[in-house]
């Protein structure tokens, strides 16, 4: 029995890592797993043990992996395709009417929709639910990341509420908490005499960076304190001139993207997330199991999910830049707890395997 997993590629994002974090999960119980990607590229592919087995199907688009995801499941027929991501996802029912391989497909809704294609100028994006109406009946299943995006499932695309499986991504990995146990590379996080805050994301406009900057700037007005973002984007060059323009660019750094930055969670002061929206942000859960205090926008949908409407950190309004800056220092003088085990323990991936397996395998004869 082969369980195939399929994504875009191994580039740095929330979604790819969550695949590579099931994968690796799913072949520790002994499973025949395939990591089937449209193009196997990127710095995740690292993080992918021996026993999952990598297919490349050297797509230089994703609509042209339509037919080599055709020929796959043809050729090789496994139990069940899981795909993540929703262009993908669309690719992967089409791929599997053309195959006729009778694979069972579980699909996953990774972000809130809705407020993606309502923050979007990307035309492509506005037609996905519209794509979503016609393509996820399809599955047998549709995974969603939260109940906000399950909800949201079922508002904006009309899927059937029975159809929807909320699921949550497998975080927190014993790969994770070795990778924590790694040296700290920024040197400001090894200076304890001026607190450090940190976020982890892309810089891209659903990240909202522009909101954090303007809040960290008040932060600096009111007492010493350093913002560092790990990331990269095309989003750096406005990042850059705005941080020129409040004047705190001494105070300011983002040294670009981190194949690990587990060591830098466990070593800051507060740990930010000030997306406009997310779907279940994984960076915020593998800060809270690093024990910092944390600071998240209310954004639709996963924080107030995760953080429990506020009680193990604290929820800001999205686009707030004075909120922001308040809850910024309150985590930075102790008025803000860090999070407790009950608030990440349900996103091990020891946990979340079952969950995915049961579903997964449920249908399979």
């Amino acid at each position: 029995m082969t369980i195939a997993l399929l994504t875009s590629h191994m580039e740095g994002g929330g979604a790819q890592r969550a695949v590579a974090k099931l994968a690796a999960g799913i072949a520790a119980r002994g499973h025949s797993v395939d990591l089937v990607l449209a193009h196997a590229r990127g710095p995740f592919l690292a993080e992918i043990p021996p026993e999952v087995r990598v297919v490349d199907l050297h797509a230089s688009r994703l609509a042209y992996a339509t037919l080599p995801l055709a020929r796959y499941l043809r050729q090789v027929r496994p139990s069940v395709l899981f795909s993540a991501l929703d262009y993908v996802n669309v690719v992967a029912v089409l791929a599997r009417a053309m195959s006729f391989a009778g694979t069972r497909l579980v699909v996953s809704e990774r972000n809130h929709l809705s407020t993606a294609v309502a923050h979007t100028v990307n035309r492509s994006t506005r037609w996905m639910p519209s794509l979503v109406r016609f393509t996820y009946p399809h599955a047998d299943a549709v995974v969603a990341v939260s109940r906000g995006v399950a909800e949201d499932l079922v508002a904006t695309c009309g899927l059937r509420p029975s159809l929807v499986h909320v699921l949550n991504n497998p975080v927190v990995t014993p790969q994770l908490l070795r990778m924590r146990t790694e040296p700290v590379e920024h040197p400001w996080l090894h200076d304890k005499t001026v607190p450090v805050v940190l976020a982890v994301a892309r810089l891209v406009p659903q990240k909202d960076y522009p909101t954090l900057l303007d809040a960290f700037a008040e932060v600096r007005r009111h007492r010493a304190a350093r913002l560092v973002i790990l990331g990269e984007g095309p989003e750096r060059p406005r990042l850059e001139e705005q941080v020129r323009r409040l004047g705190i660019a001494e105070d300011v750094s983002m040294p670009g993207f981190c194949t690990n930055p587990y060591p830098a969670m466990a070593a800051t002061d507060a740990f930010v997330l000030s997306s406009r929206f997310e779907g279940s942000p994984g960076a915020l859960v593998e800060a809270m199991s690093s024990g910092v205090p944390v600071v998240a926008t209310d954004c639709p949908s996963g924080p107030r999910e995760l953080l429990a409407d506020g009680r193990h950190g604290r929820l800001v309004p999205v686009g707030d830049a004075p909120a922001m800056a308040t809850a910024l220092l309150d985590a930075l003088e102790g008025r803000v707890p860090a999070p407790p085990q009950e608030s990440w323990v349900g996103y091990e991936q020891a946990r979340v395997v079952d969950d995915y397996l049961e579903l997964l395998l449920g249908g399979v004869r």
